[in-house]
């Protein structure tokens, strides 16, 4: 096989989406078997984990301040109608607020630990046999192309989310489809942003990396959702930060159709 092509594979989407979560359990199992690099990559994710929760429980303070700004045409409605609204309103706020700041998180927090993720993908990657075609990259220029890949895949997030945002005010919809798509943009997103160490190592931009995840989707968004829904749970971002970037490299592998079995 050629790897330089993907090729999707023949199974079911839904067998490649839960190969594409079971990657994540596989990232712990082989993150886990390293103590030192554990202590190292919890901490980046520990700092940013902090100002995130700080940001988010004020946001949860004044939610309800804010649903009643987003809302003033509603303020002559009656109790029970205003009250739904705002309601709805406060929901789609912490629902965006959720999923743009699992993303921007996840960039932040790979900008601040790059040299500790960068050495768990590629403890990884030399565990399945080393990185193909390798390239040498500068740790500065690496740097940059990683913040402006990652600030380029947030303001995509951001401008989705505003769309999400309006349909989030719709009854049952708002709170029903509308988080299961919001799962899915921050899985996706989650996944192009995850894999780009081992991507980097190979000289592949943000461009390869979209095509590449492209051609195995459900895999990847397989393997995002599952990680966008552990950030979603109290610390679980910080505990489950490093094991993503193992998950990762093993995603990556598979879309350039290397192997992911340990020699």
């Amino acid at each position: 096989m050629n790897a330089s092509r993907t090729v999707a594979p023949v199974t079911g989407a839904v067998a490649r989406f839960l190969g594409g979560a079971g990657l994540l359990l596989r990232g712990f199992g082989m993150y886990v078997r390293s103590p030192k690099l554990m202590l190292l990559g919890v901490v980046p994710a520990l700092i940013s984990g902090v100002l995130y929760v700080a940001g988010f429980a004020a946001l949860l303070y004044f939610v309800d301040d804010l649903a009643a700004w987003l809302t003033p045409f509603a303020d002559d409605w009656s109790s029970t109608a205003r009250g739904l609204l705002r309601v709805a309103a406060g929901l789609a706020v912490v629902g965006v607020a959720a999923l743009v700041g699992v993303l921007t998180f996840t960039a932040v927090t790979l900008a601040v630990g790059d040299p500790f993720y960068e050495a768990i993908s590629e403890r990884v990657e030399d565990r399945l046999g080393g990185t193909p075609g390798k390239v040498d990259v500068p740790f500065w220029a690496s740097l940059r192309r990683s913040i402006a890949d990652s600030l380029r895949l947030v303001a995509i997030s951001a401008l989705i989310g505003v769309p999400l945002f309006a349909a989030g005010f719709i009854p049952l919809v708002g709170q029903t489809v509308v988080p299961v798509v919001g799962a899915g943009v921050g899985g996706w997103f989650l996944a192009l942003e995850l894999v780009g160490a081992p991507f980097y190592r190979r000289g592949m931009r943000l461009p390869d990396r979209r095509s590449r995840l492209r051609a195995d989707r459900p895999t990847a968004l397989g393997f995002g959702v599952a990680v966008f829904l552990c950030f979603l749970i109290p610390l679980g971002a910080v505990l489950v930060m490093p094991a993503a970037v193992a998950g990762a490299a093993l995603l990556a592998r598979r879309t350039l159709g290397q192997h992911v079995e340990e020699r």
